[in-house]
């Protein structure tokens, strides 16, 4: 026990769960934080020019790295601008940890007016967190940042905020640090386990299903699908679950084709939304979902069997009891693959910056994708050998995320060499955060498709409104110029071909860079995308009721 401030108790206790950095932005409600972290001299605090970067680069590092990771901002505006890249922690199951100044204790929902006053905030944040408390004082710090973190990691991981009034993070009093609380993780139900297995053991046509609950149990799965001899689907977040270039691994079309004839489906930390509410079920299919989430496993249809697991705790036990024997991979999956690779070779320029993007990026580089028309296609077509090597914003699939998320991928490893794929459209939500790649020297790397529109919204009134062209078309910068004012290298690429050797010199300079691409229209994805239905209803249908 010793006497601090509430601050200074909060970043101890922050350092004595292994968070480091702080991405955050100075504001009067937390001076007392910033001080508390400057006298720390251990907690690194890194600086975007909005509030929304602060968010999205806690995201992008706990999304690269699988581990906490934490941003402050002030009470009102300061929170509302972070809110987008909260609201995806949630979507995308990140362990963020907001940390929200508040209005002065005595004042809080008692609309007086004070700088930055939100009616309800922690109410507010209890909708877009798994976890929200007030920090009432140094002694109750410790105790409930330990919470919270727990609460970002147990069970299914999504983020948690505390809030802390202006007169409080400065308020001295006792402290006593509180040990990392352990992590909760549901046990195996046997009888759910032998369930599955004989479902497994006598199915003709497996289909496994993996998403962002998996990317923990990567090695766990690829035992289990050559085990069954079973493809793995994949889409936006389980994207490197199974290494893409594997025989077994399935993108979202070849799922889709697999689907409509498959006899039992093994969902794995994945909300199967686009199969289950889209593609349809039957009597003969027979569903297993593997989720930590309990809640996860009634939505949509009532599934034959339910496991509530960590998904690599509930695989083990399925490989301890399934017949040790491997099955050959079926040759409809080669036959599908075929047909996608052969439907891919008419999209055209993006496959060839794509193939571009892989040639140049080392093998444990990481993609962050926007969302944009290289986006659309990455999250179905681009090669991915490990989990967190592919980051996606999942259903939130928020524009204008990339930029802020993939400096915080870059400032969480280092080390690793990072690109983030933007149009022009997205990127201009945060150009302004060139300015903390400069600040900070952190090595991204820039890709800004430019087609002067917002190039999906400009097809779709196209292709169902008549042509008519309503705020989509823009006026940009010359990007060159514009990171050049920051003193950043620029590179103009607007082929595949000029694209790889640009994206090359630029890596192999590990510094803040650009790439502008000028592309015009498009080969529309969305055949990919927007499948149909080639299954009925089943009569379990019974959509969000247990």
């Amino acid at each position: 026990m010793s006497r601090q401030t509430t601050g200074d108790a909060t970043v101890e206790a922050l350092l004595a769960h292994g968070i480091t950095t702080l991405y955050a932005l100075p504001g009067v409600n937390n001076d007392f934080l910033f001080d508390a972290v400057a006298q720390s001299g251990k907690m690194r605090l890194l600086h975007p020019r909005h509030e929304q970067a602060a968010g999205y680069m806690a995201l992008g590092a706990a999304l690269a790295t699988g581990q906490p990771q934490a941003f402050a901002v002030v009470p009102g505006p300061g929170l509302l601008n972070a809110g987008a890249a909260l609201l995806t922690a949630y979507g995308t199951g990140a362990p963020v940890l907001a940390l929200v100044g508040q209005i002065p204790s005595d004042a809080i929902d008692r609309a007086w007016g004070h700088l930055h006053e939100i009616p309800d905030q922690l109410g507010l944040l209890r909708h877009i967190t798994k976890h929200a408390a007030r920090i009432p004082g140094p002694a109750d710090a410790p105790r409930l940042i330990a919470e919270a973190i727990r609460a970002t990691l147990s069970g299914r991981r999504r983020p948690a905020a505390l809030e802390c009034g202006i007169d409080t993070w400065g308020r001295p009093g006792m402290a006593t640090p509180v040990a990392p609380l352990p992590i909760e993780r549901p046990a195996i139900d046997q009888v759910a386990i032998d369930q599955a297995v004989a479902l497994l053991a006598k199915a003709e046509r497996p289909l496994i299903l993996a998403g962002g609950g998996a990317l923990d149990a990567a090695p766990e799965i690829l035992a289990l699908a050559e085990r069954l001899g079973a493809p793995v689907g994949t889409y936006r977040r389980g994207r490197g679950v199974l290494p893409t270039t594997h025989p077994l691994a399935a993108s979202l079309p070849v799922s889709h084709r697999l689907w409509k004839n498959a006899d039992v489906v093994l969902g794995i930390g994945t909300r199967m939304h686009f199969a289950q509410s889209g593609w349809g079920t039957d009597e003969v299919m027979k569903i297993i979902r593997l989720d930590i989430d309990a809640e996860e496993h009634f939505r949509f249809r009532r599934p034959d069997v339910a496991i509530h697991a960590d998904a690599a705790d509930g695989i083990r036990a399925l490989l301890a009891a399934l017949p040790t024997t491997p099955r050959a991979p079926r040759a409809e999956i080669a036959a599908h693959q075929a047909w996608f690779a052969e439907r891919l070779a008419s999209q055209e320029p993006q496959m060839g910056y794509l193939r571009a993007l892989r040639d140049a990026l080392p093998e444990d580089g990481i993609v962050v994708e926007d969302v944009t028309q290289l986006g659309f296609m990455g999250r179905l077509a681009f090669e991915v050998s490990a989990p967190r090597r592919y980051i996606s914003p999942g259903y939130q699939d928020n524009l204008g995320w990339a930029y802020g998320t993939a400096l915080g991928v870059q400032a969480g490893l280092p080390d690793r060499a990072v690109v983030a794929i933007c149009g022009d459209g997205g990127f201009m939500y945060q150009a302004q955060e060139l300015a903390t790649a400069m600040h900070h020297r952190l090595p991204l790397v820039a890709v800004v498709f430019d087609d002067g529109a917002f190039g999906n919204v400009k097809r779709i009134q196209a292709e169902r409104f008549g042509n008519r062209q309503i705020a989509s078309d823009l006026t940009n910068p010359d990007f060159t110029a514009f990171a050049k004012s920051f003193g950043m290298n620029t590179w103009r690429a607007d082929t595949p071909e000029a694209f790889g050797p640009a994206l090359r010199d630029a890596l192999s300079r590990r510094e803040p860079a650009l790439i502008h691409a000028r592309v015009g229209e498009m080969p529309s994805p969305w055949d990919m995308l927007a499948l149909p239905r080639v299954r009925g209803f089943h009569e379990a249908w019974r959509p969000n009721l247990p």
